[in-house]
């Protein structure tokens, strides 16, 4: 698939990592930072074009005519838009823009259906989603949804005094009485798909698979809180703090955010009449204090800096039992950042990449099975992906034990007409199932591509 990105910062250079992967595609970028492009070029194998990227007659040497995606993460909406307008004129491929400021955000369907994008990417609102439904169930480390949030993947850190040190994985869900499912563990660095045998430790990183009411039943037997948050305190007033006051404020939760710039605090004021907004430093322990962060059950550092995000959830978690979220921009480190002992991390650009990457693979895709739903689960580790059984499909009506698979491979759930089942060996793929498939192998654009090759 031919495929020009526009923009080789942060999201575009993650973009360039993770599409450059999968063989099929054959990538072209452009940006006006020489630099840029020459890192990007010589880390990958793709071809670079240093210019504007709203330029028309630049895109057609880029090869807009015979390209089948462009996507544009500039740093200026405008100018996202812009270019995806030419592409469509020019080449009439599918577009996807990148666009943050919250004044678009009402008309964002408007401008998708009049320019025909194929998709807009916000960023900031998609963090601050993810924040909004881990703060739900604040036990967990992440929380994904599939089958349109009828099924959820969480993520939970095993502590030393846990009933599941020690346990076999198959033993789990009779012993808890739970309808659930373990489909990674996270151990030493590596994160694997376990087998029935599999035996959980202490300082294990799992991941469950189950309905929303299952989920719930299993950190309930574990001891864990299961009741959403009530107080919230913000340090950073961006673009993310905005929308996840809004989402939180609608649902009742007590927001206090923590502003340094007075400007942007009357702003914020004016936005948000339902939350707290302070003028003061974030980083000033006896501000923290002062604002009642003992009293919170949850704190959110989304400052830009990201070593200042990780030191506030550090001390936040020192002085009081309570459910830290730390916003991190460079992904460079994220392997030294999750060895530290922080509850949930928020990487905005990945987000950004899972939703592209996910639209990306369900364009290539040629046999119907499209890629409905991506998450990555452990960093770049594991995926999991969620597919439409189709009429082609060689898995319909064969028992899940006398399949084939692929090692690495989990069938994770199935929805079927409203019913969620966590299947085992007999259970069988019906046309029109919704399949989630947790995998360490990357790039899967179909469901039969979970079959060993003969």
């Amino acid at each position: 698939m031919q495929i020009i990105i526009v923009g080789c910062g942060k999201v575009g250079a993650t973009l360039v990592e993770q599409l450059s992967q999968e063989e099929r595609n054959d990538i072209t970028v452009i940006d006006t930072n020489a630099e840029k492009v020459r890192h990007v070029t010589e880390e990958h194998d793709v071809m670079g074009f240093i210019g504007n990227g709203v330029s028309y007659e630049l895109l057609l040497e880029a090869g807009v005519e015979k390209a089948d995606l462009l996507i544009a993460v500039t740093g200026s909406d405008e100018k996202n838009l812009l270019c995806c307008l030419f592409a469509k004129k020019a080449g009439n491929c599918q577009t996807i823009a990148r666009v943050r400021k919250p004044d678009y955000n009402q008309e964002l369907y408007y401008i998708k259906e009049e320019l025909g994008l194929a998709m807009i990417v916000n960023p900031e609102l998609a963090a601050a989603m993810e924040i909004a439904r881990v703060l739900r169930l604040p036990a967990a480390i992440s929380v994904e949804s599939f089958a349109k949030g009828r099924v959820e993947i969480l993520k939970l850190k095993v502590k030393e005094d846990s009933i599941l040190c020690n346990m076999a994985v198959s033993d789990i869900s009779s012993t808890l009485g739970s309808n659930i499912l373990v489909c990674v563990v996270e151990r030493d660095g590596n994160a694997l798909i376990p087998s029935g045998d599999f035996v959980i430790r202490e300082k294990d990183v799992i991941s469950i698979i189950g309905t929303a009411k299952e989920t719930v039943k299993f950190f309930r037997k574990l001891n864990m809180l299961t009741n959403p948050v009530k107080n919230l305190m913000i340090v950073g007033g961006g673009n993310i703090s905005y929308y996840l006051t809004k989402v939180m404020t609608a649902t009742g939760v007590n927001v206090v955010v923590v502003e340094n710039d007075p400007a942007r605090c009357e702003q914020l004021t004016e936005m948000l009449p339902e939350a707290t907004i302070v003028l003061g430093d974030g980083a000033d322990e006896s501000t923290l204090i002062e604002e009642g962060l003992e009293q919170m059950d949850s704190f959110a550092a989304l400052t830009g800096i990201d070593e200042e995000n990780i030191l506030l959830s550090l001390y936040a978690k020192s002085k009081t039992d309570i459910k830290t979220i730390t916003k991190i921009n460079r992904i460079n480190f994220s392997e030294v950042i999750e060895n530290l002992d922080l509850d949930t991390m928020v990487y905005p650009k990945r987000i950004t990449a899972e939703h592209i990457v996910r639209y990306a693979r369900a364009m290539a895709n040629s046999l119907g099975s499209n890629v409905e739903t991506m998450h990555r689960i452990a960093g770049d580790k594991v995926e999991a992906l969620e597919f439409i059984v189709h009429p082609n499909c060689m898995l319909v009506n064969r028992p899940l034990s006398e399949i084939s698979f692929r090692d690495g491979v989990l069938v994770a759930s199935i929805h079927r007409k409203g019913k969620i089942i966590i299947p085992r060996g007999n259970d069988t793929l019906q046309v029109g199932d919704t399949v989630v498939i947790v995998t360490t192998i990357t790039g899967m654009t179909d469901l039969e591509g979970v079959l060993k090759k003969k």
